[in-house]
């Protein structure tokens, strides 16, 4: 898909990010591995910390956390919620969607429109371009974007690949229509016939979670150690992929939007691990100071939160004052991968909020 929106613009930026810290030393003794040589991938592939919710915190109470403090702070009011979009891989449920439970934890309007999206890395890009979408039907109103994910839950925690990565997250959006907001540049590309890359195997309708499912194996004879409940990662797939599919989609997408990327002031990418932030900004000839690329050490992947958790972290201060020109780029399960060209700037509010989730 490739679409230009027009006289949109995003006018408030929250993450949501848990409390509990978890440093990487401390899980070392999890895997199969000698801890010395599980310490010998802390720098090359950015491990530090990462943020996991509570056992008991669900995808909406990331969402509910944020949203209560966007309304305390006088931000935004309730009526002016015209729509709710929520993008997630592991919602709190089947039925109903976050959407309504949030919705009904608000007592929002009847006529609010809820839409949840089943998306992992590429969440936030996704949840952006429905809002967009939303705001063509309904524009005396703002639409709000959740991209949240608690996948701590789902990764095995005896699985060096994966789990001292993934980071638990929420990122919420206000969109709304202005006159004044330049062209927002958009390009979506989907394979799903490489979706065996990321994938859950047990929990849907094709497999039921069992006392089978829960048993954690070697499977792939990595020395990882995952149930078919757990998330599976090929890891080396995954860093092919973005290699090599990531940087003319980005080509694309600023011979679209008529710029350079000398124009662009930030490069805003899904943080999957730094060492393949590096590959993909020198293979794109980025400067490393204009991707940020340290959220991933902080507060580990958070899937399609990554962007607005990266923004909030270390432009927040920027955004609030003037407009920047950000190419914003997310690349994961599906296999879906996508970029913008968007200004962002003069927003209301934009900062990172630690729940007690």
């Amino acid at each position: 898909m490739k679409t230009v929106f027009h006289h949109k613009k995003i006018t408030g930026l929250l993450s949501v990010i848990p409390e509990q810290t978890v440093r990487f030393e401390d899980e070392v003794d999890n895997y199969t591995f000698p801890p010395r040589q599980t310490l010998r991938l802390q720098k090359v592939m950015g491990y530090k910390q990462h943020c996991i919710v509570k056992e008991n915190t669900s995808t909406s109470d990331l969402c509910i956390a944020g949203l209560e403090r966007i309304l305390n702070q006088g931000w935004l009011k309730k009526e002016e919620i015209g729509g709710i979009v929520v993008s997630t891989a592991f919602p709190d449920y089947f039925i109903p969607p976050v959407s309504s439970l949030i919705h009904g934890r608000f007592a929002l309007d009847e006529d609010t429109i809820c839409v949840d999206v089943s998306q992992g890395c590429v969440a936030f890009l996704w949840g952006l371009i429905e809002a967009f979408m939303l705001a063509e039907r309904i524009p005396d109103k703002k639409i709000l974007v959740f991209a949240s994910d608690v996948l701590s839950k789902r990764v095995s925690k005896k699985d060096r690949n994966s789990y001292p990565l993934i980071g638990d997250a929420a990122g919420i959006a206000v969109v709304e229509n202005d006159e004044h907001a330049g062209d927002v540049h958009t390009i979506l590309r989907n394979r799903g016939d490489i979706d065996g890359v990321l994938r859950i195997p047990a929990g849907g309708s094709r497999l039921a979670c069992s006392p089978q499912t829960a048993v954690l194996r070697d499977s792939d004879g990595d020395g990882n150690l995952r149930a078919l409940d757990n998330l599976t990662m090929r890891g080396s797939d995954v860093f092919n992929f973005v290699q090599t599919a990531v940087p003319p989609l980005i080509t694309d997408v600023m011979e679209y939007a008529g710029t350079s990327m000398d124009a662009v002031d930030w490069f805003l990418f899904h943080q999957p691990n730094k060492f393949m932030l590096r590959k993909l900004a020198e293979k794109l000839e980025i400067p490393y100071e204009k991707m940020p690329m340290n959220t991933v050490e902080e507060f580990g992947n958070s899937s399609g939160a990554c962007i607005p958790v990266n923004i909030t972290y270390n432009l927040a201060d920027g955004m609030k004052k003037q407009k920047q020109r950000c190419c914003i780029s997310a690349f994961g399960s599906g296999l879906t991968w996508g970029a913008m060209v968007i200004d962002l700037g003069e927003m209301d509010f934009c900062e990172m909020f630690i729940s007690d989730c």
